[in-house]
């Protein structure tokens, strides 16, 4: 694991677990996230488990699809 990734890890842990906790309540799978961000299904996958760290356009469009301010995705 890279440098800022580790000083920003619990960061990331809460951005994929509202967004899992978010796209659940929306009842839309990992697959139609992914469509609706023109993005890949397990690119979401490492998201939501803070494998993989998401571009700031990437969690505008995330936002966007979840009906939710980008805020709230960082929110505990």
């Amino acid at each position: 694991m890279d440098k800022d990734k580790s000083r920003h890890l619990d960061t990331y842990k809460l951005l994929g677990n509202n967004i899992k906790t978010r796209r659940k309540n929306l009842k839309i799978s990992q697959e139609e996230l992914a469509f609706r961000v023109s993005s890949a299904r397990n690119y979401i996958g490492c998201i939501e488990r803070a494998e993989k760290i998401p571009s700031i356009a990437i969690i505008l469009d995330i936002a966007c699809a979840l009906n939710c301010t980008v805020i709230d995705l960082f929110t505990k």
